[in-house]
């Protein structure tokens, strides 16, 4: 069930998608960017 729940987040959220309230980056930008 875990692992269908993970496929599932992992396949509709687009983390190359920009976000408005992450100032246009991606979730992946921003994340680099606070661990930098």
């Amino acid at each position: 069930m875990r692992e269908a729940v993970f496929e599932y987040i992992e396949g509709y959220y687009n983390r190359r998608r920009l976000h408005s309230t992450l100032g246009y980056l991606s979730p992946d930008d921003y994340e680099a960017r606070l661990n930098s």
